[in-house]
């Protein structure tokens, strides 16, 4: 593919959004997926299963860790669960619990951290997440996937949905530069060349993959 002198930066939907809706043509081809949510759907975007499968959505409360533990209980139980809240939360309140019923018996589970990073802004530093994604990557059989636009949201929470074995997926908040065409395909483990060259070799993820 030719090199890229300049990249056309245009917005798409956030990266939390596209997984909202990913989450609701999952509910209606399986099933088994259920979503779990730490009392913040509105802006998890889980808000949309809730919505269309009232039945198969659990508000935890503001419990990450409780949240995170019943949802590895339904994975053993032969369920699909997601489970949602701010980066912040999910994983730093969640990390014992991710550690220990999720990693260490390679449970089923579906962490799903939205408000990732620095780009929050108004939100402030106690919502802002930086260090979540060190964590999950230590995590024994934990697959850790970054998504950097709607495309590929989409494509891997469905992928994440197929893997067998516990999975952190990272979103963000503000909306999302448009990197991938919508048929685009991606592979868990698989990198993806977006503009070629040949003096340096810079890998990305995330929204930081437009930048």
């Amino acid at each position: 593919m030719p090199a890229r002198t300049k990249f056309e930066v245009k917005l798409g939907p956030a990266t939390r959004e596209a997984f909202g809706r990913a989450l609701v043509e999952l509910g209606r081809e399986n099933r088994d997926v259920v979503v779990c949510d730490a009392d913040l759907s509105k802006s998890t975007m889980t808000t949309y299963f809730a919505k269309e499968f009232p039945e198969r959505f659990i508000s935890l409360g503001i419990a990450e860790a409780n949240m995170t533990a019943v949802g590895a209980g339904l994975a053993l139980a032969g369920k699909i669960p997601f489970v949602a809240s701010f980066s912040a939360f999910a994983v730093n309140k969640g990390f014992e619990q991710m550690r220990t019923c999720a990693a260490y018996p390679n449970v089923n589970l579906k962490v799903v951290g939205t408000h990732s990073g620095i780009s929050i802004g108004e939100d402030g530093p106690s919502q802002m997440s930086v260090e979540e994604i060190g964590l999950a990557c230590s995590l024994p059989g934990f697959v850790v996937i970054a998504p950097a636009d709607e495309a590929s949201t989409k494509a891997l929470v469905k992928a994440a949905a197929a893997h067998v074995g516990p999975v952190f997926i990272r979103t963000g908040r503000p909306k999302a530069a448009v990197v991938y065409a919508a048929d685009q395909k991606f592979e868990i483990g698989k990198s993806i060349e977006v503009a070629a060259g040949n003096d340096v070799t810079i890998v990305a993820n995330g929204l930081m993959l437009a930048q």
